[in-house]
């Protein structure tokens, strides 16, 4: 069979002519990884389109979620991707976090566990390693702003009270949320989870900033440390 490059195709089955004609929604999710790619690629004497890169992305991934997922180095190892072209992936799923982040113009009133957990949920529902967060809120509850405090396996010797109340009072926080993610997708609690917390909770008392809450995100799923009684 001769090769067929995505200039050779019927126009109506080009993804950059069908997004212009339909629109990004109608687009596959092949289709709209193809148009991030750009072009295709020669790689061993053999040929791959953008379309062929995008397929062959989805299938050793298994969904856009697990191409979200992949490092540097996962990405390169398909056939066809370099750098550059890791580069382009890892770009397009970043800046659709950001926006993410931004989805509303204004900060939200915290009046539930749901609320913080709607906020965060696309930040960190797909991060690969544990990060810990905190939360600064003013009087009313809403979101002043928040701060990244560690990354890795939560433990308390990365999670200093210093650094967590710091944040808190050089923005002028009433209250603070504590906020992180499980990989593993269990949002159970774990004993150094409820150590960590109660610690926090004991420093806030101290500095007069209380900690509302401390929320567990995974994946789709978050824990409530207040709903339970762990606080």
């Amino acid at each position: 069979m001769d090769y067929l490059t995505i200039k050779e195709m019927p126009k109506d089955a080009r993804p950059r002519e069908r997004l212009e004609q339909y629109g990004p929604e109608a687009l596959s999710n092949q289709e709209l990884l193809a148009i991030t790619l750009s072009t295709g690629s020669v790689t061993g004497g053999k040929k791959y389109t953008a379309i062929d890169l995008a397929t062959q992305l989805l299938r050793h991934f298994e969904s856009l979620k697990g191409i979200a997922q992949a490092d540097f180095v996962q990405l390169q190892a398909l056939q066809g991707i370099g750098p550059a072209k890791a580069c382009q992936i890892m770009a397009a799923f970043e800046l659709g976090k950001r926006v993410a982040m931004f989805s509303t113009t204004t900060k939200p009133v915290i009046r539930h566990p749901t609320d913080i957990f709607d906020y965060f949920r696309d930040q960190m529902s797909l991060l690969t390693k544990e990060v810990f967060r905190v939360v600064a809120l003013d009087t009313k509850n809403r979101i002043i702003r928040d701060k990244v405090i560690s990354e890795g396996t939560l433990n308390a010797s990365i999670v200093h009270p210093r650094d967590v109340f710091r944040f808190a009072v050089v923005h002028s926080a009433a209250t603070v949320i504590l906020l992180h993610n499980h990989p593993s997708g269990d949002s159970t609690p774990s004993q150094e989870d409820l150590n960590i917390t109660r610690r926090l909770v004991e420093a806030g008392k101290m500095m007069d900033i209380q900690v509302l809450d401390h929320i567990i995100i995974a994946g789709g799923k978050f824990t409530s440390m207040k709903e339970r009684s762990l606080l």
